[in-house]
């Protein structure tokens, strides 16, 4: 058996949540795992221990809670996020009905128009900014519309997921801050997105309706709304704006995408490999578990380091290198197996249009100014403001 490497790296700094790749680079030279001391996670930094454990629920298992705190973990316990099959695959039979790809195709046409609406009034004027003007438009009209809750919910849905992202690291200044806003949300669901004050045909509503049918228990619908508000803006939105971001640093990919509209998905794919918008998750070993000749105890946390194995040399040719002839559709950052994205059918179709619409009309983005986020759970842009030629 080998010793396991340690590091003191701190991967909650506001630094290192702006930029994490010369953290990733180092834990990745250090070996398949790596314990982090300061918050007492061994993480897999590399893309191959990581994969293999996103498709070992049972050994990697998601019941314990996917975040660092443990009170956090504790109070999220079973929600579709926190648990694992056969009540994992139950609640996520009835939490990706609307979300399957067939149902989506019904939305299309909604998302192309209201996407043909936000790229025109934009470019017409020349400058805007990408990360609110342009990425949270589309997102915000479509999911507060699917969802259908009532008006007061759809205007703080933003904050609400952002604060929900915050509450994923330890228990720092900016959990603390958090924490307040997410118990206003949880009030909000638990009051307000219940039946007969929600649109009848939205998302909230059919959680509803499945428990009325007895397809999960009627508790437990407060705490789902998380699973449908939380992934379909900050990680859509965050990627749309990295994916401008890339086209702006990497002109030549922007030409090859005009020229070729078959690489919007394989451009898409590159975008999300190269700046992944959810960067980790964690799990809880449920036994001992020896990886690469390194021993892990049972009860373990692992934080399982998406952002690191999707720029991760051992598997991706010249890694930092945006190229959306790439084809990485095996990327991570939907992650992988029983707990894969449930909403990435609906991004991909929000980014795609968007993509679209702007080729046909842009030849050029110049990025003016940026600010990065800083957000426990999140990585991409707060502000990208760019300058487009026509």
């Amino acid at each position: 058996m080998s010793a396991t490497p340690a590091s003191d790296v701190d991967l909650y700094t506001p630094a290192a949540r702006a930029d994490p790749y010369a953290v990733y680079a180092e834990l990745r030279s250090l070996g398949p795992v790596v314990h982090l001391t300061r918050h007492d996670l061994y993480a897999l930094p590399r893309y191959q221990e990581v994969r293999a454990a996103l498709t070992d629920w049972r050994t990697f298992s998601s019941a314990p809670g996917v975040f660092v705190d443990p009170g956090m973990n504790a109070q999220l316990e079973g929600i579709t996020l926190c648990s694992d099959p056969p009540e994992h695959t139950a609640m996520r039979a009835v939490l990706g009905r609307p979300l399957r790809q067939d149902r989506m195709r019904e939305v299309t046409p909604v998302i192309e128009a209201e996407a043909e609406r936000i790229v025109t009034e934009l470019v017409e004027r020349g400058r805007f900014d990408a990360a609110t003007e342009l990425a949270e438009q589309l997102p915000m009209a479509v999911v507060s519309d699917l969802v259908g809750l009532p008006d007061r919910g759809r205007a703080k849905m933003l904050e609400w997921a952002a604060a929900m992202w915050d509450m994923q690291g330890p228990a720092d200044d900016r959990f603390a801050a958090a924490a307040p806003v997410v118990a206003e949300f949880m009030e909000y669901v638990a009051e307000e997105a219940v039946p007969g004050r929600v649109r009848p045909d939205g998302w909230a509503a059919h959680l509803h309706q499945a428990a009325d049918r007895g397809e999960l228990p009627r508790e437990k619908c407060p705490a789902l709304m998380l699973d449908y508000v939380t992934p379909s803006l900050d990680t859509t939105i965050l990627a749309i704006a990295n994916t401008i971001a890339l086209f702006a640093r990497h002109p030549d990919q922007w030409d090859l995408l005009r020229a070729d509209r078959s690489l919007i998905p394989h451009a898409i794919n590159e975008s999300l490999r190269l700046e992944t918008p959810v960067p980790q998750f964690s799990r809880v070993l449920t036994e001992d578990h020896v990886i690469d000749g390194v021993p892990l105890p049972a009860g373990a946390r692992v934080a399982l380091l998406y952002g690191s194995a999707n720029r991760d040399d051992r598997h991706y040719p010249d890694p930092e290198r945006f190229d959306i002839t790439r084809r990485p559709s095996d990327r991570l950052a939907f992650g992988r197996g029983e707990h894969v994205c449930v909403g990435m059918h609906l991004a991909r179709l929000e980014m795609g249009a968007l993509l679209e619409h702007l080729a046909d009309r842009v030849t050029r983005f110049e990025t003016m100014t940026s600010k990065p986020l800083v957000n426990n759970g999140l990585r991409g842009l707060e502000r990208l403001e760019v300058k487009v030629r026509t």
